[in-house]
């Protein structure tokens, strides 16, 4: 796979070091070990997190993250704990965000990222799994179901990344902009109750809210981003032919919903529903109701 643009930590030893005790640190409030993956694919070093996945006889769960963030974000506050008591989970850490994998990533509008996903299924030993991403891992997710089609029994998209542009209102562009120029506590928890959360309705612990606004500063100041970002994959999604199942936020500044939903009932064929979670921010992988969704939908698929 010819490699488009690579990202790094700005001390790998260092910052390597940082992260692993973030994970500590998580493991510690959830009361739970993940379960640490090393696979080598065409991107490199590839780390994935397991919860119960020895149990083969139960349905997989592959889940894919969204920029600047990590897969843990979706356990935060125990999230995927009722999950786990049924399903085989596994939170890749894709290739090229902040996080334990290398950075090498293709070009992001070839078909290139799908193939690397449907590799680390293989490598997961994995042949048939249902997926899960949320904003730029709907992408992934989306480039994989073109790709490998017969490996994916549905996709669940979260407020996806590929339905439409990044928002250029200058309110989102503030918010989003802000942390990045000057990436301090107070600004990243900021960009997080107006982008990310819709309080008191959507929202984190405290503890873990702290471990979130932690990560968000350490990527922003320690990670040289150079990963290209997700885009309107437009005809493309003409292609997909998997169930999918759109989960959209209506306070999501990002990527606003009208556009998401107009849009994947517009080029999805195999689109199966829509569901609109109402003060929800763009973070919804951390909103409780819906994870159970995704469950509900899930156990609806013969094994």
């Amino acid at each position: 796979m010819k490699i488009h643009r690579a990202s790094q930590f700005k001390k790998v030893e260092q910052d390597r070091s940082w992260f692993e005790n973030w994970v500590t640190r998580l493991e510690a409030l959830n009361g739970k070990t993940y379960e640490r993956i090393e696979l080598e694919t065409s991107l490199g070093r590839t780390h994935v997190w397991g919860l119960s996945t020895s149990n083969e006889s139960q349905e997989a769960l592959v889940v894919f993250p969204g920029a600047r963030t990590t897969s843990l974000f979706w356990d935060f506050d125990n999230g995927l704990t009722h999950l786990q008591q049924h399903i085989r989970i596994y939170l890749v850490e894709t290739n090229g965000l902040p996080n334990l994998s290398d950075g090498n990533t293709p070009d992001i509008k070839s078909v290139a990222y799908g193939e690397w996903a449907s590799e680390v299924l293989s490598k997961l030993n994995i042949e048939r799994a249902f997926i899960a991403g949320a904003s730029f891992g709907g992408l992934v997710g989306m480039k994989l179901s073109i790709v490998a089609p017969t490996k994916v029994k549905a996709i669940f998209l979260l407020n996806p990344g590929c339905l439409q542009p990044f928002s250029l209102s200058l309110k989102n562009l503030y918010y989003n902009l802000l942390p990045i120029f000057s990436p301090t506590k107070r600004n990243v928890s900021l960009f997080l109750d107006k982008a990310v959360f819709c309080k008191p309705n959507h929202q984190l612990s405290p503890k873990a809210e702290d471990l979130m606004v932690d990560y968000e500063v350490f990527a922003l100041s320690r990670y040289k981003d150079n990963t290209q970002k997700p885009y309107d994959m437009g005809e493309e999604l003409k292609q997909v032919e998997v169930d999918t199942y759109l989960l959209e936020g209506d306070k999501d500044m990002l990527f606003p919903y009208q556009t998401s939903v107009a849009n994947a009932k517009q080029k999805i064929r195999s689109l199966r529903e829509i569901v609109v979670f109402e003060n929800v921010g763009h973070g919804i992988e951390t909103y409780n109701k819906a994870i159970h969704f995704v469950f509900e939908k899930i156990k609806m698929y013969p094994l």
